[in-house]
């Protein structure tokens, strides 16, 4: 009990001889759905390729045999509908709301899908926004999954907060580029999440290199990474260095995102797979 507690304020408290314990701010399934394991895509600032890696890794997933969801949890620039070539509106019953499958069986979950106009803004306010994240996991009927990814916003603000109290994360991926912020943007997600005992399975740098099609080399057009000695220096792994691909741009802006196979990710699906 608190000190402000007495044995006769507390009879009859639900919370009676609790005072003293953590509050939970997690939220309930829908009851319709089961997932396994929900694994948390995030960066500390946006523009390098957050949702691209979200969606490479539930394509991994999906093509190793299990039952993969992805809530789209950047309500303000969702663009996984765009990736995947999947449309609204998105259908509700007495069970929830329906999310939308893509061509491989991904479940996709994103306000984009309920929306009447796909390239309408959504100007609301970041309760809102919150609110309708955590409706994602208490009003979507998501079935049996193995995984859920959640792509979410870049920073530390709102959004990441809720989901971070809100949904049961079994571990985040951090998502970086090359530029000389790597090492503030990287530490801040992760400090984010440490606070916050949040596991982190690793970190991906994305733009890591451009290969040239005429002799094969490594071009660093960002320069040189410093990932490895900020992965070091937090005690974490770097479970992946994507390179910048025009195909990869291609497949997404084509709404084929399932067909790439993404080389570079063995690590983080491995990391996956072991939790």
């Amino acid at each position: 009990m608190s000190d402000q507690c007495s044995s006769g304020s507390c009879a009859g408290c639900e919370s009676a001889g609790n005072c003293d314990k953590p509050q939970s701010f997690l939220e309930p399934l829908n009851q319709f759905s089961e997932i396994k394991k929900v694994i948390g895509v995030v960066s500390g600032k946006g523009g390098v390729g957050k949702s691209f890696v979200t969606g490479s890794l539930a394509s991994a997933m999906v093509k190793a045999g299990y039952k993969v969801g992805i809530m789209d949890a950047d309500i303000t620039g969702p663009s996984i509908p765009k990736m995947y070539g999947v449309h609204g509106p998105a259908i509700g019953d007495e069970f929830g709301v329906q999310p939308v499958k893509a061509n491989d069986g991904t479940k996709i979950m994103s306000i984009n899908l309920l929306m009447e106009d796909e390239e309408a803004p959504v100007i609301w306010r970041g309760p809102v926004i919150a609110g309708t994240v955590k409706q994602f996991w208490t009003e979507v009927t998501w079935g049996e999954l193995d995984y859920l990814f959640v792509d979410m916003p870049p920073g530390t603000g709102d959004v990441p907060l809720t989901v971070f109290q809100s949904l049961p994360i079994d571990g985040i991926v951090i998502v970086t580029s090359p530029q000389d912020l790597v090492s503030l943007i990287v530490k801040k997600a992760y400090n984010m999440a440490d606070k916050m005992n949040i596991p982190v399975l690793g970190v991906v740098e994305n733009y890591s290199y451009l290969v040239c099609p005429d002799c094969g080399k490594h071009i660093n057009v960002f320069g040189e990474s410093g990932i490895d000695q900020t992965a070091k220096e937090l005690g974490i792994d770097v479970l992946g260095k994507l390179p910048l691909n025009p195909e990869y741009a291609k497949a997404a802006d084509e709404g084929c995102f399932e067909t790439l196979d993404v080389e570079g990710l063995d690590a983080a699906i491995d990391k996956i797979k072991a939790l």
